[in-house]
């Protein structure tokens, strides 16, 4: 103990008649691993909740699933996260329609987007919805997939999709600033380093 702390610990004892300056500890919260196996067991139930609900196309595992959540948030394409997979970019577009997750660019039709939602609430067939829409039966299936994925959303009130953006981004944020913090005290550590040092 240097002279600096043995004051301290006189002062400390002076002004609060203690006889002891040991704190009690409190339990760890807990590393960020655990948090992230937490993140990775509440996705998974989320998963299971929609797959009973709804009738998945895909054919991906949920912990395939997990990934896809994960790219899909962290702004990943869907190239990267089947590269990831080892999938077809096709499977991932699947994935993401499954799990109510839809790019703002998907819905960058050549027509009026709304016209679309509301010829599949008439339940139009997809022929019809082409011919009305003035494009081809292929074009007016992938948009239509879109426009459900948005729809049984919408009918959930948007639930699904709000959990796990809110839980894959507080999980983003604590690691950030744990990342944060960690180079925060490492700057702090190398400048009393370098004040210490004596020329």
């Amino acid at each position: 103990m240097d002279e600096k702390t043995a004051e301290l610990r006189d002062i400390f004892m002076e002004t609060t008649d203690s006889d002891t300056v040991t704190e009690t500890q409190s339990e760890s919260p807990g590393s960020l691993t655990d948090q992230q196996e937490d993140v990775s067991d509440r996705l998974r139930t989320l998963i299971e909740r929609m797959a009973e609900q709804y009738d998945f196309e895909t054919a991906l595992e949920i912990d395939d699933l997990i990934t896809v959540l994960r790219g899909f948030h962290n702004g990943e394409d869907d190239e990267t996260i089947a590269a990831t997979l080892d999938c077809e970019p096709a499977t991932v577009r699947q994935a993401r329609l499954d799990l109510h997750l839809v790019r703002e660019a998907e819905r960058d039709a050549p027509f009026e987007f709304d016209r679309l939602r509301q010829l599949l609430a008439e339940d139009a067939s997809l022929e019809a919805r082409a011919a009305e829409l003035d494009v081809s039966v292929e074009t007016a299936r992938r948009y239509s997939e879109v426009a459900a994925a948005d729809r049984r959303s919408t009918r959930a009130n948007d639930r699904f999709r709000d959990e796990f953006a809110e839980l894959l981004t507080d999980a983003d944020l604590t690691n950030r600033l744990a990342a944060d913090a960690h180079e925060d005290g490492l700057q702090e550590a190398t400048e009393d380093m370098e004040t210490d040092v004596s020329f």
